[in-house]
């Protein structure tokens, strides 16, 4: 099989879908890999360390688009790269479809084999082995950008998220104890601010409270803690998933207006519709914009920020899955492994995600059924 790995063209994203030593294992296994020039400059890979690995190099993302059996991303395809995709062509990469119609439709058209790493599930059907390690970083990024957002000069409160002796620390909220809810408290805790996570799940609950203790609080969510808690809250951590689909509103217009000036909402789940009524996707070149005096940071892709260490974790999750689609075809390898199956998205034409489907109000097709045909 022939892997395209193109240059990242996402404002600010640094990442790449392959880094050399993942190249050197495709080559191991008998296929061609072609690497976009330029595609690891941003995390210091030259072309001439592809090269040693056995890439070739292509000259431009058309080539790569032209040639390749399957392509390897980090971010979705842009409008561009949507163009270049085609009928039978396999793309892995992140998607977020169920806030984007645009690039869904743009995927369709091209009728391609659009897997998602997003919603490739663990064994048993549980957990997101492609998502955590991108959810792990966001979530400690979560707590150093919501820091520094609070600082005076940068129209935050003036509260430093530790305290001092004898003077309250940050009040940081968590909405969501999943993965990144997970690492966000967890940074918080450590920075010694008063921590609150909110969290539905009565197993995850306990949980958290067991690893957590008298560290932080651990709360049932529902609509009156989370309104208690937010409007007394100097940070705010969105980080409520629900696997392919939109990302539940929990966070209200009305409660951003009653928070108090210079607050700070940093909203993890934002590539998936965002958790406050108030969001909108910004990007690192302009990451925040204010509501009623409330700060919102709302980057779709926190962990292009940092480049060196998200780009190799992507890569150690990403490999085994892709290696299977690359060894095995596409066809066979969804057939036999229902989790790598549960990532297919849209396959020739056809959405294959209940999740994607209902946020779209979009007709679903069966994934086997997508497949067999």
């Amino acid at each position: 099989m022939i892997i395209g790995v193109p240059k990242e063209i996402k404002a600010q994203e640094h990442r790449v879908g392959l880094v050399p030593s993942s190249v050197r294992e495709f080559v191991a296994h008998g296929h061609k890999v072609l690497v976009e020039t330029g595609a690891g400059a941003g995390i210091n890979f030259t072309d001439s360390d592809y090269q040693a690995c056995g890439a070739e190099i292509a000259k431009s993302a058309a080539e790569i688009f032209k040639s390749a059996d399957m392509i390897i991303k980090v971010k979705e395809p842009q409008a561009g790269e949507c163009k270049m995709l085609r009928a039978g062509q396999v793309l892995f990469t992140y998607l977020h479809l169920a806030a984007d119609p645009e690039q869904a439709q743009g995927l369709v058209d091209s009728k391609c084999i659009a897997i998602a790493y997003e919603t490739v599930t663990g064994a048993g059907g549980r957990g997101l082995p492609l998502l955590a390690p991108m959810s792990e970083i966001a979530g400690r990024l979560s707590i150093q950008v919501g820091g520094a957002y609070l600082l005076k000069h940068l129209g935050g409160r003036g509260r430093l998220i530790g305290g001092s002796p004898g003077v309250e620390p940050a009040k940081v909220v968590v909405l969501g104890g999943g993965v990144s809810g997970y690492h966000a408290a967890e940074m918080a805790v450590g920075m010694q601010a008063n921590v609150v996570v909110l969290e539905q799940n009565h197993d995850r609950i306990r949980d958290l409270d067991r690893h957590f203790g008298n560290r932080a609080r651990v709360i049932q969510s529902s609509r009156d803690s989370i309104e208690r808690y937010v409007l007394d809250a100097d940070l705010v951590v969105g980080a409520v998933l629900i696997p392919g689909a939109s990302a539940p509103k929990l966070v209200t217009k009305q409660m951003v207006k009653a928070m108090r000036p210079g607050s700070v909402l940093v909203d993890i789940a934002i590539d998936q519709g965002g958790c406050f009524e108030t969001s909108h996707a910004t990007t690192h070149n302009d990451p925040v914009y204010n509501v009623d005096d409330v700060i919102h940071y709302c980057v779709a892709n926190m962990p292009g920020a940092v480049p060196m260490t998200s780009a190799q974790a992507l890569n150690n999750a990403v490999l085994p899955y892709a290696l299977a689609l690359a060894d095995k075809g596409w066809q066979k390898a969804l057939r036999e492994d229902e989790n790598l199956r549960n990532g297919l998205n849209v396959c020739a034409g056809k959405i294959t995600h209940k999740g994607v489907a209902d946020s779209l109000k979009l007709t679903l097709t069966e994934a086997l059924s997508a497949i067999a045909a």
